[in-house]
C-alpha cells in the first residue's frame, strides 16, 4: 500500500495555485526509522494520549494523538499571527504555508458532522429529530389516504366506553375497520336508501355508509362531546361532498356553504321555484327533519328543497354533546358520505380526489380540566392516528364525477 504524504488532504484548488505560481510545497523530510524499543514506547504513548469522541481529528488519513492536535493548533495560531504581522491576511496563502509545514487537519466531509462531533448533545438531538421526522411522515401518509376514523380520547377510554358494529355488542372492541368506498360516482341524495340507518356495520353502495354503536361500560353517569372533522382531502373534494349523520335515529344533513353567497348550499337553489325533489327515501327515515322544505305542491305531488346545515368551519363538519350517559347506555351513529351530483361544485375537476373524515369523542369536562388545550388535543390526535386504539377506517377515494341533475320540474 503506497505511503501518504501530509499534503494529500490539502484542498486541490490551493495545490493547483501553488503549482502554477511555482511554490509547490516541499516534500517532508523522511522520518528516522525507529528501533523496536522506540516503536513500542511510541505505541504505548499513543494509547495513553489518544483522542476521545466519535469523530477524531486526522492528518493525511492518520488519527492524531491529543498532543499532536494541540501542537498543530498552537503552530497554526503562531503562524497566523506571524503572517498577519507581515501583512499577509489571505486565507488561501495561510493554508498553503500551513500545509507545507504540516500544520493542518483533514477537512471534514460535512460541516454538520463537525459540529455534531463537538457536541454530544447535538448528536442526541439530531437523532431524535430524525426519528420524529420519520414518525411525522408515517402519520401523514396514513391520513392522506382519506380514512374515516373513530377516535376515543384517553379519558373516554379510561372511563370504559367501547365500540361495536352491532347492537348486541357480541364482539365489543376498541378497534373497528371498514373496507374503503372506492371509485364512487356522483349521485343524488335520492340514491341514499331509506334503510341506511337500519343496517349494522359497513354497507357501502354508490356512497359510503357505516353504522356503529358506543356503549358506556364504566361505573359513572357522564357527559361526552363528539366532533365530525375533515382530516384530509385532495382536489377540494369536500366542496362536492354531502354528509348525513344519524345520532340515535335523528338525521342531520351537512354540506359546504355556497361559495358565492356563503349561505346553505340548497338544492334546488333558493331562487328556483319551478322544480324540486319528490319521493326522497331518507326523508322517510326522519319525518321530523326540518331540512326538507316544500317548494310547491301540485295535486298529490309535493316538491321539496333540501337545505343542508353548513359545515361549522372549513375543517369541522358538525359537533354535539350527549348528556347524562348512564352505565350501560348505548348510542347509535350512522355516517353517510356521498358526492352530490346536483351540487354545482361536483364537476370534472374533482375526478380522482379523495376525502378523509374522522369522528372524535371526548369527555365533556376534558377542556375544563385543561386536557383539551390546543397542544394537548393535537398531541392526542397525533398519537391516536399513529398508534390507534380504536378506529373505523372508511374512505372516499378516486372519485368518478359525472354531473347529474335529478330534481323534477313542476311544470
Amino acid at each position: 500500500m503506497p505511503s501518504r504524504t501530509p499534503y494529500q488532504n490539502i484542498p486541490e484548488d490551493i495545490l493547483k495555485e501553488a503549482v502554477e505560481s511555482g511554490n509547490t510545497p516541499p516534500e517532508p523530510p523522511e522520518k528516522p526509522k525507529k528501533t523496536p524499543k522506540q516503536e513500542k514506547a511510541s505505541d504505548s504513548s499513543l494509547k495513553e494520549t489518544k483522542q476521545k469522541g466519535l469523530f477524531k481529528k486526522k492528518r493525511a488519513g492518520v488519527v492524531l494523538t491529543k498532543e499532536e492536535v494541540k501542537a498543530i493548533k498552537e503552530g497554526r495560531k503562531k503562524l497566523r499571527k506571524e503572517m498577519k504581522s507581515r501583512g499577509i491576511k489571505s486565507k488561501r496563502e495561510f493554508e498553503m504555508v500551513a500545509g507545507s509545514l504540516g500544520l493542518y487537519f483533514d477537512k471534514p466531509r460535512n460541516a454538520l458532522l463537525l459540529w455534531l462531533s463537538r457536541h454530544w448533545l447535538g448528536t442526541l438531538i439530531a437523532s431524535l429529530l430524525a426519528l420524529l421526522a420519520v414518525i411525522f411522515i408515517f402519520a401523514g401518509v396514513t391520513q392522506l389516504r382519506g380514512y374515516y376514523t373513530i377516535n376515543l380520547s384517553n379519558a373516554m377510554f379510561r372511563e370504559g366506553f367501547t365500540l361495536c358494529d352491532s347492537i348486541g355488542f357480541e364482539n365489543p372492541t376498541v378497534e373497528l375497520f371498514a373496507e374503503p368506498a372506492e371509485n364512487v360516482p356522483c349521485v343524488s341524495i335520492k340514491a341514499i336508501d331509506k334503510n341506511v340507518d337500519e343496517i349494522d356495520g359497513q354497507h357501502n353502495k354508490e356512497y359510503f355508509a357505516y353504522t356503529y354503536y358506543l356503549r358506556n361500560e364504566g361505573e359513572h353517569t357522564v357527559d361526552f362531546t363528539w366532533e365530525l372533522q375533515l382530516n384530509s382531502q385532495s382536489k377540494d373534494l369536500a366542496d362536492a361532498a354531502w354528509v348525513a349523520l344519524y345520532l340515535d335515529g335523528k338525521l342531520g344533513i351537512y354540506a359546504m356553504p355556497n361559495i358565492e353567497t356563503g349561505r346553505e348550499e340548497a338544492l334546488p337553489a333558493f331562487d328556483v321555484t319551478n322544480k324540486g325533489y319528490i319521493n326522497i327515501p331518507i326523508q322517510e327515515t326522519s319525518p321530523e327533519c326540518d331540512q326538507f322544505q316544500i317548494v310547491q305542491q301540485r295535486g298529490q305531488l309535493i316538491y321539496y328543497r333540501v337545505v343542508p346545515y353548513k359545515f361549522e368551519t372549513s375543517d369541522i363538519i358538525t359537533s354535539g354533546r350527549v348528556e347524562s350517559v348512564q352505565p350501560g347506555d348505548v348510542h347509535k351513529f350512522t355516517v353517510v358520505l356521498w358526492l352530490e351530483g346536483d351540487d354545482v361544485d361536483a364537476n370534472n375537476s374533482k375526478i380522482g380526489g379523495h376525502l378523509g373524515v374522522q369522528m372524535n369523542f371526548r369527555m365533556s369536562n376534558e377542556n375544563v380540566e385543561g386536557q383539551g388545550s390546543g397542544w394537548r388535543v393535537w398531541w392526542d390526535n397525533f398519537w391516536s392516528n399513529l398508534f390507534p386504539r380504536n378506529k373505523t377506517t372508511k374512505i372516499i377515494e378516486d372519485s368518478d364525477v359525472e354531473d347529474k341533475n335529478t330534481t323534477e320540474t313542476t311544470n
